[in-house]
């Protein structure tokens, strides 16, 4: 009986409606995971806010093996990159983890291999805490030899199916929530279905299929690709309007094969993906005109750029937004302009808010009043809050009319800093947000006096090793200091602090802020830990 009873616990919680919060419109960007000297490593936690789904590329298979995943960051230790993540996710950023890329197959050939994949794979997700996975799977690692898109017989085929089945069922049954799904299979395996059912050509449509009630965006490698037909059986070449707007629409309105249809997918499951400039890829980059024309047709704001006409007039607003390969690359200026590919999706969706400034750049001054301003389409209150290294760090204000523009009072007990940024949010519905593109300053102002160490908080020995002396040069009760790190977290704190000695030994090597709070006040130093 109990044996019965749990199990149908577990088919309800498979069946449950409960949604992953992937965002809308959607900007997706693959991270790399190691350096190209024309498009460097750079830290995860620095992206560019407007990607609001980050797919880390890529948990590959162990050597020898082609089923048993690992992931390790390429700089850095695993504690460090856990926070890197979290520092995304705690500004609505998705993170996900993409599997096997363009150099690593995989392939489950048999239960066991099965079975180690999913073991690894959800331990991967567990330990990083990623939010998602997306297969990315090429090459050799898929093929079909006869069945059907309903009624695969390859047995890769088939244990991926049950293996990303089991993955989102124990996330599940251990979070209560969702895990994201995505895919980004090249054009062969998806529309070019169109042209056999057979090897590669149409081998994600048995995937896509079994899979559609979880997929949360499908998006298909709009590059290195050969000429592909669109629903009228016309081929299209990469790098033009038309094959944007007719890969797109038989990805949504499916089509016939010769292993049966495919019934195509809702638009808001379905993006555009795209390189980021010439460089990301081997063919397929297409110019930012381009791309807009071509998106504008598919959302329903724009005329046809092309000779291609869409079934469905009007397009289809809910698309659900776009995809590159890589982040890394459109953060460089040597292929492109610096986020082009970001610029470019920002012009094409327009979202209800957009922050003006602070965006990126400036440096604010404490002690002084700055105009945050900001476009919106929206009529209820804004929320308005202040973000460093990740943290909240204050609530601006918790309701103001959007009116575009409020001045703020700049406080001076804010840490100075380099990697500040503003959010606004409604304040009926959190989704409707924008965040600055990319992190502000804010430091002292030499005209109202520096609260520092050289000036009235005092931290000695500095550079430290281990014991360190906090004082306030006035006479005055500590009642607590406080050690933040660069993420603006406390990483060491002491209360009633009467003989001013710290021990400080504990800490990792680095640049920290002491906060001391007497009951005069608040004052601050830089502390170096050696």
């Amino acid at each position: 009986m109990n044996k019965i009873f749990a199990l149908l616990c577990f088919f309800f919680l498979i069946g449950m409606k409960t949604f992953a919060q992937s965002p809308s419109p959607a900007l997706v960007g693959y991270w790399q995971n190691w350096s190209d000297p024309a498009a460097p490593y750079f830290p995860l936690s620095e992206v560019d806010s407007r990607y609001n789904m980050v797919d880390i590329a890529f948990a590959v298979p162990e050597t020898g093996t082609d089923y048993q995943m690992k992931f390790v960051p390429d700089r850095g230790t695993q504690s460090a990159f856990i926070q890197q993540i979290q520092t995304l996710q705690a500004l609505g950023t998705k993170v996900n983890i993409s599997i096997g890329g363009a150099n690593s197959p995989v392939s489950l050939d048999n239960d066991s291999e099965r079975d180690a994949f999913i073991s690894s794979m959800g331990n991967i997700i567990n330990t990083y805490g990623f939010d998602g996975f997306d297969i990315d799977l090429e090459g050799s690692s898929l093929a079909v030899h006869g069945g059907t898109i309903n009624n695969p017989v390859d047995v890769p085929v088939i244990n991926l199916i049950y293996a990303i089945k089991q993955i989102m069922a124990n996330y599940h049954v251990l979070h209560g929530k969702k895990l994201i799904l995505t895919m980004a299979p090249e054009t062969a395996f998806v529309q070019g279905g169109l042209a056999a059912y057979t090897n590669l050509w149409g081998a994600y449509l048995p995937i896509i299929q079994a899979l559609r009630d979880s997929l949360d965006i499908l998006h298909v490698q709009f590059y290195n690709s050969g000429g592909t037909f669109g629903l009228n059986f016309v081929e299209y070449f990469q790098g033009t309007a038309d094959f944007i707007v007719a890969l797109t629409e038989a990805s949504i309105k499916g089509f016939n094969t010769a292993g049966g249809a495919y019934l195509g997918l809702p638009a808001n499951k379905v993006a555009v993906g795209l390189p980021a400039c010439p460089l990301a890829a081997g063919g397929g980059f297409t110019d930012t005109a381009t791309v807009r024309a071509a998106m504008n047709y598919l959302i329903g704001k724009g005329p046809k750029p092309g000779t291609y006409t869409l079934v469905t007039a009007g397009g289809y607003p809910d698309l659900k937004g776009m995809m590159t390969w890589s982040v890394n690359w459109d953060a460089v200026s040597t292929c492109a302009s610096f986020y082009q590919y970001a610029d470019n999706y920002q012009r094409i969706f327009s979202p209800p808010i957009l922050i003006k400034t602070p965006n990126g750049g400036e440096n604010l001054k404490k002690g002084t009043k700055y105009s945050i301003t900001w476009d919106d389409a929206i009529s209820e209150n804004v929320r308005i809050e202040l973000f460093n290294g990740g943290v909240l760090a204050e609530v601006i204000s918790q309701s103001t009319p959007s009116t575009g523009a409020m001045d703020w009072d700049i406080p001076n007990n804010l840490l100075n800093g380099s990697d500040y940024k503003i959010r606004v949010s409604s304040v009926n519905t959190d989704s409707i947000t924008d965040l600055s593109n990319q992190d502000f300053s804010i430091t002292d102002n030499s005209g109202i006096g520096d609260p520092s160490a050289g000036k009235q908080a005092i931290v000695y020995p500095n550079p430290a090793v281990d014991i360190v002396t906090v004082a306030i040069r006035q006479n005055t009760n500590l009642i607590k200091v406080s050690i933040f790190n660069e993420f603006s977290q406390v990483v060491l704190q002491a209360d009633n602090l009467k003989s001013g000695k710290l021990d400080v030994s504990n800490l990792l090597p680095g640049v920290y802020i002491v906060c001391i709070s007497s009951d005069s006040g608040k004052y601050y130093a830089k502390l170096i830990k050696q």
